[in-house]
């Protein structure tokens, strides 16, 4: 977990990538059509590209229709709109309705930032089935994810071996051998996608989604944002309030943060997030396996992390599992109550010697499939939060801060601290301290927060609240576990955003679900 921006990736977007290289480059000629008048020749969808995740073509959708795929024409540079182009990669489902009852597209980004939307919709299409009833549901990779001019940087081995690593330093040799790592991996980024790289920012990404809009023929853009997706979702808002239809924003980034502050939330919130896996375990009638109280199940762990930080165990042949891998496991298992389960018997094997699940689990969060090949996403990742944030860092800086951030997560804290260096020599200089979301005159935006979120701590719909402006931002509290709140299947949830996106009915604000 060399980079902390790696938690930020929403467990829906992993998860697709392993369910589920081609990669649409940079045009070298100019042109000078009107790109808001270009006509999508859909068609039926492909298997996902490598970089999308990989896996088979998306399968039918109920009513018997194929999910359909095209790519957009974007671009490069939008400071230069009539300069080279970049491909867009879209996948759409029309909407199952009557076609006198249809509104428009509803646009979904899952998060990330890497994310491919290409193959995320298709794997969790049937959770928005309602949607479907008046909106065509698209979807797409955003600038430097999969299909969309994606960002290339080391190869599957060398990712191998940079997710192998020691992340947590514990001498001057092992701090240098974590920044050596991670210039090697930058520069690897910087020399395979030198051309896009400069234009991968989500200011960029906004842009592209109003000319979506206008491609898809809408005069406002219909929206669902998870996860990163919330950042994006409020930055386009900023740009282009009055062309904000219905929008909702689930698993909510905050804003206000820069990425220090947002490294220290997520050790808060991934904390919070074990302390409640412990609890849940050991108040079962059963025997918890993995300990006989909350503490003492949180002790083991970091016992089984302090052990594997000397001593490696068997993951998944030839790959050993590492502190790191092992704690990204962990973290990927605490997105979603759904996989507390499988966090429960990935410890008690790594505690009888075999590391085989929670390599997997860490496998998913890096983008990784089981034929050893790896997605963009982290690459995307990096290349976007770079690009966005200002700060670089400095392994004395990070030192300074450990106590602050074993104080807010002893297992977690060291992690996400380290991996503020991730940006260190990044080829492409940070755009800002934190996004501006202020979007006055928008449509109303409705904020979902989950109150045991521990990748987008719920704090942060508050503040997004807040940064969107008066009467824009409505808040909606979801008391629940997992990372987002729509997709945990609570009907008080999703009645209010079906009831929004649909019928146009702004539920109440401070509404609380549980």
């Amino acid at each position: 977990m060399p980079n902390p921006s790696r938690l930020r990736a929403a467990a829906l977007t992993v998860t697709a990538l392993l369910l589920s290289s081609l990669v649409t480059g940079c045009g070298d000629d100019a042109q000078d059509e009107d790109l808001t008048a270009q006509q999508l020749g859909w068609k039926d969808c492909p298997a996902p590209s490598q970089a999308e995740g990989g896996g088979s073509a998306p399968s039918p959708l109920p009513n018997g229709d194929q999910w359909q795929c095209a790519t957009m024409k974007a671009p490069l540079d939008w400071d230069d709109p009539e300069g080279d182009t970049i491909g867009i990669a879209l996948i759409r489902a029309r909407a199952g309705g009557d076609e006198s009852s249809r509104i428009g597209s509803l646009v979904f980004n899952f998060g990330g930032p890497g994310g491919s939307g290409v193959s995320t919709l298709p794997a969790f299409g049937d959770e928005y089935a309602a949607l479907r009833t008046r909106y065509d549901l698209v979807s797409f990779d955003p600038r430097g994810v999969g299909r969309s001019a994606g960002v290339r940087c080391e190869n599957d081995q060398q990712l191998d071996a940079y997710f192998q690593q020691d992340a947590t330093p514990d001498d001057a040799g092992e701090r240098t051998a974590l920044l050596d790592n991670t210039k090697d991996f930058n520069a690897a980024c910087e020399k395979n996608s030198r051309k896009v790289l400069p234009h991968v920012r989500t200011t960029d990404a906004a842009r592209d989604m109003d000319l979506m809009r206008q491609v898809l023929g809408d005069d406002r853009l219909y929206y669902f944002g998870i996860s990163y997706g919330t950042e994006l979702g409020g930055v386009y808002a900023h740009l282009f309030p009055r062309n904000v239809g219905r929008a909702v924003f689930d698993a909510v980034v905050d804003p206000t943060q820069t990425s220090e502050q947002g490294s220290l939330a997520q050790a808060k919130g991934f904390q919070l997030a074990l302390d409640n896996f412990a609890e849940d375990c050991t108040s079962k009638t059963e025997d918890c396996p993995v300990g006989d109280t909350a503490q003492d199940v949180k002790d083991r762990i970091a016992r089984l992390l302090t052990d594997l930080d000397g001593k490696p165990i068997p993951g998944v042949f030839p790959r050993p599992l590492t502190q790191s891998a092992a704690t990204n496991g962990i973290a990927q298992a605490l997105y979603s109550q759904d996989f507390w389960e499988y966090l429960t018997e990935g410890l008690e094997q790594a505690y009888a010697g075999d590391g085989r699940i929670l390599m997997l689990l860490s496998d998913l969060m890096n983008g990784r499939s089981q034929n050893g090949e790896y997605s963009n996403i982290a690459a995307a990742n990096v290349s976007v939060n770079c690009s966005d944030d200002k700060a670089r860092h400095s392994t004395a800086y990070v030192a300074e801060k450990l106590p602050e951030f074993r104080a807010a997560s002893s297992l977690f804290g060291d992690f996400l601290a380290w991996g503020l260096v991730g940006c260190t020599d990044w080829a492409v200089p940070g755009a800002a301290d934190h996004p501006d979301v202020s979007a006055p005159g928008s449509a109303p935006i409705l904020v979902v927060g989950n109150t045991g979120d521990p990748a987008t701590p719920y704090e942060g719909a508050r503040k997004m609240v807040a940064a969107l402006g008066r009467g824009v931002g409505v808040e909606l509290t979801y008391k629940g576990q997992g990372h987002g709140a729509y997709g945990s299947g609570n009907q008080c949830v999703q009645a209010a955003v079906n009831g929004y996106l649909l019928s146009g009915k702004v539920p109440a604000a401070g509404t609380v679900c549980s």
